[in-house]
This record gives structure tokens, C-alpha cells and sequence, in this order.
């Protein structure tokens, strides 16, 4: 028998209202994610992949459907147990680094360590990374890449089952955005996070187990990538 998924998605919806009427973001998702599988959205802007993301990782609700994680459905969640799901559970990776400009490396890592059960300690975190020289450098003094990674070892120092990336290069030179992602990947694959990745270039999709392309709020095609290749391997 196959394992029990650790997100299970039904009949999820997503709409705003707006000057111009109702906007519907994701119409109908079923989606299956599996404990410690590398998972990518693809899709181009607008396609619903951030909307899903945003709504797995309890940063946004469904308008309707089910969002079940292991046994809870995260739709059903007061505010505040939804927010003691992302802080104990989620780990949240973005496009723009959300660094704080006043604290150094080691110090915007202890912010999120500070809060978690079973934190690793924060330089360690760096060294996961490849910062362990740069641990008391602001953020003023890091390159666009070595903050995006700052980033990284922030959103994994708690541990978290689910490690969400959005657009995690997207900001980013080639050079520096494998980095980036042979980051993710391997402390990932250390930590035992079930990481999702959203994204709009192709190229990425090569890194998943499976890649879910999303079209007009829909989930257009579910794959299993059989060529799964390393940062390295891939071709910009």
C-alpha cells in the first residue's frame, strides 16, 4: 500500500474580490504531496502556483476545499492554531530575501531559532550553507546570493517538515542561483524536509521528484521526473 501523503489537497478553490469583480485563483485543486519528496510548481505568472503555495503553508486560506496535513485539515484551523503550524512546522523560502538590514547573518538566523522547539544552533545552520565565514557580516556585506542563502539556513534552523520555496532564484544570477538550490537540496535532504518549490523556469523542474505545471488556476499535468538531476547538471 502507498504511504499516506503528507498534504492531501480536494476540491481546493481560491477568490478574491476586487474594483472589477470576483478573481479566481485555483479552481478545484486535487494534489497529493508525499513526505520527503522534492515537488516543483511550474508554471508562468499568474497560473495559481504561489496562491497553492501560500495556502499549503498557512500564509492564506482556501475559499473552499480541504487542505489536509497529515490528519488536520488546515482550513477548518483557528488563526492561531494556523499560526503555530507555520511556526512549528513550516519553513518559508521567498524570492526577496526579507532580511534584517540591522542584524547580521548569525542574528537573522537566531530570530527564527529563538522561537523553535528544537532550533540547530544558528552558525551550524550557516555552515549548512556554506557561511560559516560569513556569520557576522550584514546583510549590506553579503552578495544577492549569499543572502538568498541566509535565507535558506533561517527557514531550515527550526527544522521544519515543509520547507516552501517561491521563486527562490528568481532574483539571481545563474552562478549564484545554483548555489541557492544545491542549497535547498542539501540541507533539505539533511534536515528531512518535504520541500515544494514554485517557479516559472523549466529548468529547475529538472531538481523534483515530481513536477505539478499549473495552468489558468488548475493543475494542468501531475509527472514523476524519471532524469531528476543535481544543481549542478542543470543547464541555464
Amino acid at each position: 500500500m502507498a504511504a499516506e501523503p503528507l498534504f492531501a489537497l480536494r476540491g481546493v478553490t481560491k477568490h478574491y474580490s476586487s474594483g472589477a469583480g470576483d478573481v479566481v485563483a485555483l479552481r478545484g485543486v486535487d494534489l497529493d504531496i508525499q513526505a520527503g519528496e522534492m515537488l516543483v510548481l511550474l508554471g508562468p505568472s499568474g497560473s495559481g502556483k504561489s496562491t497553492l503555495l501560500n495556502i499549503v503553508g498557512g500564509l492564506d486560506r482556501a475559499s473552499d476545499g480541504q487542505v489536509r496535513f497529515g490528519d488536520v485539515d488546515l482550513v477548518g484551523l483557528s488563526d492561531r492554531a494556523l499560526t503555530d503550524y507555520r511556526r512549528r512546522s513550516v519553513g518559508f523560502i521567498f524570492q526577496f530575501f526579507n532580511l534584517c538590514a540591522s542584524l547580521t547573518a548569525r542574528e537573522n538566523v537566531e530570530l527564527i531559532t529563538e522561537i523553535a522547539d528544537d532550533p540547530i544552533k544558528p552558525a551550524d545552520a550557516l555552515a549548512l550553507v556554506g557561511l560559516e565565514a560569513r556569520l557576522d557580516h550584514f546583510p549590506a556585506q553579503l552578495s544577492g546570493g549569499e543572502q538568498q542563502r541566509v535565507a535558506v539556513a533561517r527557514a531550515i534552523a527550526k527544522r521544519p517538515k515543509v520547507l516552501l520555496c517561491d521563486e527562490p532564484t528568481g532574483s539571481l544570477d545563474s552562478v549564484s542561483g545554483v548555489r541557492v538550490l544545491e542549497a535547498i537540496v542539501q540541507v533539505g535532504a539533511q534536515v528531512g524536509s518535504t520541500t515544494v518549490i514554485v517557479t516559472h523556469n523549466a529548468i529547475v523542474a529538472d531538481l523534483a521528484d515530481r513536477v505539478a505545471r499549473f495552468s489558468d488556476g488548475a493543475v494542468a499535468s501531475l509527472t514523476p521526473n524519471l532524469a531528476r538531476r543535481t544543481p549542478h547538471e542543470l543547464v541555464w
